[in-house]
């Protein structure tokens, strides 16, 4: 999404290579806050497995972070296809080891009014930001168990957003599924938690990506436009050190929920 005023760089607050010898897997990794939290996994010692549906994008990625010195494996695949998302696990776990990192971040937003009746915006949604995740969890949480039960680090990191927890007009079927992965994962910890494996949620405001290109809705355009033209809204990079850094302390240390928001967003 282009803005109307500079987005100050983030500052890098994890340093050195904490997540040396982890294997990690990013989905949403083509672009906007996986793509940034991918190529940091990388520059903090990670493999990283990019898994998106763009296949191009996806190159241009593990370009990048090969040129940085770092690892990336492109997995073209769509997660709310569940076989081939266990088909891509299975060659994650080939080529790069054994997965103890996983980010959960493919999402898509499309808002409009419930009377609007825009089913097929509503399923796309349920899709991707419900059985997408599904699908991610059922492939990796056996990895993520036995890279536990062998003594290491183990995190299961979702992607979720303020409007799971916020009333906004338009994000009826956004929020929803959002609120969804912010329950989940705190029910998860319940029972991951047990066994060593870290559950954790991050739910950030307003970001400068590609997200909110995708709505039509005119109230909720003007919504997201008016927030971006008044206030310091994060960057991709912003989400991705906070990710990154949640991923970095001590493994007895388990940051579940973490709200993200620009200073100046009220709402």
């Amino acid at each position: 999404m282009n803005t109307t005023q500079s987005i100050q760089p983030s500052a890098q607050v994890v340093s050195g290579t904490p997540l040396a010898g982890r294997v990690a897997v990013v989905t949403g990794a083509s672009s906007g806050i996986g793509e940034a939290t991918a190529a940091r996994f990388a520059e903090l010692g990670a493999k990283v497995a990019l898994v998106a549906r763009r296949g191009d994008r996806l190159d241009q990625v593990e370009d990048r972070v090969r040129a940085d010195g770092g690892t990336a494996l492109a997995l073209p695949t769509d997660v709310t296809d569940r076989a081939a998302v266990l088909a891509m696990a299975d060659r994650v776990a080939d080529e790069l080891g054994q997965v103890d990192l996983v980010f959960a971040n493919a999402g898509v937003q499309l808002i409009s009014g419930i009377t609007d009746l825009a089913t097929a915006d509503w399923d796309a949604q349920i899709d991707l930001n419900i059985k997408g995740v599904m699908n991610t969890i059922q492939a990796f949480v056996p990895s993520l168990e036995s890279a536990a039960a062998a003594g290491r680090s183990a995190d299961l990191i979702t992607t979720s957003s303020i409007a799971a927890v916020r009333i906004l007009e338009g994000f009826q079927v956004y929020s929803a599924t959002k609120a969804y992965v912010t329950q989940l994962s705190k029910l998860l910890r319940t029972e991951l938690g047990r066994k060593k494996i870290r559950v954790a949620t991050i739910e950030p405001g307003m970001v400068d990506t590609e997200l909110p290109d995708h709505v039509t809705d005119p109230a909720a355009s003007k919504l997201m436009a008016d927030l971006i033209a008044q206030i310091d809204v994060l960057s991709s990079e912003d989400v991705a050190e906070t990710v990154a850094f949640m991923s970095a302390v001590p493994k007895h240390v388990n940051l579940t929920e973490i709200t993200i928001l620009p200073t100046e967003q009220i709402i």
